[in-house]
């Protein structure tokens, strides 16, 4: 499948099978993100990856995830980000958006659903996870296989048009 036709055929899962994913699968996702490129290559994303019973938990008091079988916590060392100099920017999100990205395009290509996540309880996973000061939870990608029917491509409308 080419880029353009697995980028409109991917959609969020909201329902999973209770299907494990692949050790070499879930290997292959994290190194779509080890190399996905970081402003000035820092690579400040630190990913963790949630699949016991215990951490899904654990993890379930901060976000909602659909019972997917695993969630990838993505994190950034805001201390080791690229900063810009003219006004202060640390590039931490925008990298770890970028790795999230790239893990999630490639679950797709395997076969897998995922559901991008931002809508969580940063303070909770900081307690859950004993996260440190300068490592920031910025997304979360819950991932599994899909036990729904996928959304249709034409869902993209030509009413998205580049500027």
């Amino acid at each position: 499948m080419d880029f353009l036709s697995m980028a409109k055929a991917r959609y969020s899962v909201r329902k999973y099978k209770d299907t494990p994913v692949e050790a070499e699968k879930l290997q292959k996702i994290l190194e779509a993100g080890r190399v996905a490129p970081t402003a000035k290559n820092g690579q400040p994303q630190r990913v963790y990856v949630l699949q016991s019973p215990e951490a899904l938990e654990k993890a379930k008091e901060a976000a909602r995830f659909y019972d997917a079988p695993v969630l990838l916590m993505v994190c950034a060392d805001k201390d080791e980000a690229w900063v810009r100099q003219y006004d202060g920017m640390n590039s931490f999100q925008i990298d770890a958006s970028i790795v999230t990205d790239h893990m999630m395009m490639q679950a797709t290509e395997l076969g897998l659903g995922s559901l991008w996540i931002c809508w969580f309880q940063e303070s909770v996973l900081r307690e859950k996870f004993n996260l440190p000061d300068n490592i920031v939870p910025v997304n979360l990608l819950a991932l599994g296989y899909a036990d729904c029917e996928p959304a249709s491509p034409e869902r993209h409308s030509e009413k998205r048009k580049a500027l």
